[in-house]
């Protein structure tokens, strides 16, 4: 396996889903990592028509699907932290289709971000609900490791959420579940927020202990890779030197000039630091 580039498909919605497939093939991208959102309002019931139609729409436009992220937008009230544990049921419910739905796509990953929905309830403290949260993550590690695909628990700015902002708060995590299908991953905006090394080294730090399963590039500004102050070319040459074959997806928050522009600059700024260090 080699290392592939990715686009966030909601940079381009309001696309169909099969255009989006064409104009990322179009401009590059060897897939797309879907937010499961944009493909149904209740992606925990989607048809199996539905699912069958998304995954030939990809392979028709020569792409492929190469995970799933933003798991928990729909529907509404979600939460893995919270002390109601009715919700909590409902969120794993939701957990385990998204799995078993990235496999069916095709997908390696899922990214747990969902920031909105792993906060701490009022009067609660944060060791109690990030140890809701981390077994609501060693439980659907199983469900991964049965289903071939790799779950990833994505640390997150805090001002996004008070619950794993840095990579070593993730390890803990990992660690303490010790599934081998339960990983982290590397937001490079968030990173750019939180962590005091920058993104090549935090790569060469936790790349070699495994903890490293995918890898989403955008500026600590929102916008996409080389639209910001943050140096992406550093980071490509640190994941290349340590074998990385994982994806690494365009995800940028603040489109400029637009989705489907942010989308061309991005794919062509990351081709261009691959050329040129393969010239060198």
């Amino acid at each position: 396996m080699t290392m592939r580039i990715s686009l966030c498909n909601e940079v381009i919605v309001p696309m169909p889903f099969p255009k989006q497939c064409e104009y990322a093939a179009k401009l590059g991208y060897d897939g797309l990592e879907i937010a499961p959102y944009t493909l149904a309002e209740d992606p925990q019931h989607m048809s199996p028509a539905l699912v069958a139609a998304s995954r030939r729409a990809a392979a028709d436009a020569g792409i492929s699907v190469t995970g799933l992220h933003w798991l928990l937008v729909k529907p509404a009230g979600l939460s893995i932290s919270t002390k109601d544990d009715a919700v909590r049921k409902k969120t794993l419910d939701l957990m385990f289709s998204l799995v078993d739905l990235c496999a069916e796509l095709g997908g390696r990953y899922l990214v747990h971000g969902s920031p909105g929905q792993r906060r701490i309830d009022p009067g609660e403290t944060k060791e109690a609900a990030l140890g809701r949260a981390q077994a609501c993550w060693a439980a659907v590690g199983e469900r991964a490791q049965k289903a071939g695909v790799v779950y990833c628990v994505e640390p997150l700015s805090s001002d996004q959420t008070p619950l794993v902002n840095t990579l070593e708060e993730a390890a803990r995590i990992v660690t303490a579940i010790g599934n081998p299908n339960v990983k982290s991953m590397l937001d490079c905006s968030s990173a750019g927020l939180m962590e005091k090394e920058p993104l090549s080294k935090l790569a060469e730090r936790w790349l070699p202990q495994g903890l490293i399963a995918h890898v989403q590039v955008n500026d600590r500004n929102r916008q996409g890779p080389g639209q910001g102050e943050q140096k992406f070319a550093p980071l490509i040459k640190a994941l290349l030197g340590h074998g990385y074959t994982g994806d690494i997806a365009v995800e940028p928050f603040d489109y400029v000039p637009d989705g489907p522009g942010a989308a061309a600059r991005a794919v062509g700024y990351l081709k261009g630091i691959l050329e040129a260090l393969a010239v060198k």
